[in-house]
């Protein structure tokens, strides 16, 4: 881990940038904006954050719990964007649910911020040996001990991004779905729901519409709080660079199409109100569960 951190803190000095000898004609409207947009480099890079959540039409209160945080780490040598990012839906009643996805996503965030900070700072002395997958499963299964001691009898979903640099470490239990949205059109689910109809639907006992009408589409087979040992999807990938990381609950990508998503999130240059929009769309759709949303970008 310590090792991990020393190679992603070591600058990466760019040469200046050269721009062809464009003779005297004069600049085309296009050749004007291409010059103008390339001299703009936002420093140091960073994280670009927005979020938003409703109750929705159909609850009498809220049972989803969001979760974010970010940081720069900027001084000549080292430049590095940092964030943390969680949605956990709770269930099991009005309090049960409710207690377990707060519990859940507070316990994974202490847990990492407690494993991380140190030496993201530069203060821990100690050899870290913990990857960063291990670290987010330590956190998993931090949620699981206080769910079930805080909320016996009840459960939560939990989807959490660990952004360190360029990379993003998704953990992930449940139906709530983290997405990596691409400029070019591409919107890609990066969890695999933990759901019954979702299971039958992969051994090809059910139709994709059958399992989007089906009332039981929302039991799952694997959450927070139950029993039964179970395991995280944990996974590292490079953060989508142009494009955007997406967490929300089954509140929004239930009622609202994946192809109505990606307009409103490359259209909107403003995270906190794509994440507003998204939020009234799924309110405008019935709203029939609670709606959390999180967007990030990454800009340099």
């Amino acid at each position: 881990m310590t090792q991990f951190l020393k190679d992603i803190f070591k600058s990466k000095k760019k040469k200046p940038e050269v721009i062809p000898d464009l003779g005297t004609k004069p600049l085309s409207e296009d050749q004007l904006q291409t010059v103008s947009v390339s001299q703009v480099v936002i420093k140091p890079s960073q994280l670009l954050i927005g979020c938003a959540q409703s109750v929705g039409k159909q609850r009498d209160h809220n049972e989803d719990t969001l979760f974010t945080l970010s940081a720069v780490i900027s001084d000549g040598n080292t430049e590095l964007p940092f964030g943390l990012f969680i949605v956990a839906d709770g269930m099991g009643g009005h309090l049960h649910g409710e207690i377990a996805s707060g519990v859940a996503a507070r316990a994974v965030a202490q847990y990492t911020m407690d494993k991380l900070y140190p030496s993201l700072l530069g203060l821990q002395q100690e050899t870290q040996n913990e990857s960063l997958q291990e670290i987010m499963e330590g956190g998993i299964r931090e949620a699981q001990q206080t769910v079930v001691k805080r909320a016996p009898g009840g459960g939560t979903t939990l989807t959490a991004a660990l952004v360190i640099g360029e990379q993003v470490t998704i953990a992930h239990v449940g139906d709530s779905r983290a997405y990596f949205i691409y400029p070019d059109g591409r919107m890609q689910s990066m969890t695999q729901d933990h759901s019954l109809v979702r299971r039958l639907v992969e051994l090809g006992q059910m139709t994709e519409q059958d399992a989007a009408s089906s009332s039981q589409r929302n039991i799952l087979y694997r959450a927070i709080g139950q029993l039964e040992p179970f395991r995280p999807d944990i996974n590292t990938y490079l953060f989508p660079r142009p494009g955007s990381v997406l967490l929300c609950s089954d509140g929004l990508w239930v009622v609202v199409p994946e192809a109505d998503i990606f307009d409103v999130v490359s259209t909107t240059p403003n995270p906190s109100l794509a994440c507003h929009k998204l939020v009234e769309m799924a309110n405008t759709a019935g709203g029939p569960d609670n709606i959390s949303v999180i967007l990030v970008q990454y800009i340099s």
